[in-house]
């Protein structure tokens, strides 16, 4: 007869009951969720407010004493104002003028839902001096406009891309671009691109021979 087998004394590991599971995910969804939150709170805190000299400059091409200042309002979620840039009309306006104009750039963001924060971003790259080569890369690659292209690139120009990141999480040049779309509204804008040349109203995205007429009647009035 086989020998019986010893017992042991020491009680069997009781198994986790379910509410003792259910307490545990639910400490941890909630320390996932306060992590998430710290870490969008740290984001999304907001800049100091814009200085009076920060409101007042605008990204801008060619001579400051210009005889011919010709401002336009953009959006770069507008497929006409890409078209117009990618027609290559200032560059040509340039290269005939020269530093007898002077453009200047204003934020008009209105097309699309994401035409505000690709304003702001532009307005970040200006904070590093790179406004125009972001300006041309923006539309080179629109209407891919979303904050994760935004950001990359950024970092394909060769941005401090931390510095651009917090500029544009942190909502520091949205002053800027309200009070540039602020302008445009009360000039009665209500499409992109629009334009001013020494304060007359230009619609649209006009063609070299309509901007140069106006050019020259503002350079013969200028004296």
């Amino acid at each position: 007869m086989p020998a019986a087998r010893p017992r042991s004394d020491r009680p069997e590991d009781p198994k986790p009951s379910t509410s003792r599971v259910f307490r545990y995910v639910l400490l941890g969804l909630v320390f996932v969720g306060l992590v998430a939150l710290a870490i969008l709170v740290l984001r999304r805190q907001p800049a100091p407010p814009l200085t009076t000299t920060r409101l007042a400059a605008d990204p801008a091409l060619g001579n400051i004493h210009a005889r011919v200042t010709i401002i336009e309002y953009g959006d770069f979620g507008c497929p006409t104002c890409r078209g117009w840039e990618q027609a290559g009309v200032r560059q040509h306006l340039i290269q005939a003028y020269g530093d007898q104009v002077y453009f200047v750039w204003r934020d008009f963001p209105i097309i699309n839902a994401q035409s505000p924060q690709a304003a702001e971003a532009g307005q970040c790259a200006f904070d590093q001096g790179k406004f125009w080569e972001y300006h041309d890369l923006l539309y080179q690659h629109a209407p891919a406009l979303s904050i994760a292209d935004l950001k990359a690139y950024a970092v394909e120009l060769g941005l401090d891309a931390a510095q651009f990141n917090h500029c544009l999480d942190s909502g520091q040049d949205t002053a800027k671009v309200a009070q540039s779309l602020q302008q445009a509204r009360a000039l009665g804008f209500n499409g992109t691109p629009s334009f001013l040349i020494n304060g007359q109203k230009l619609v649209g995205p006009a063609s070299f021979n309509t901007f140069k007429s106006l050019i020259d009647a503002a350079l013969a009035k200028a004296g």
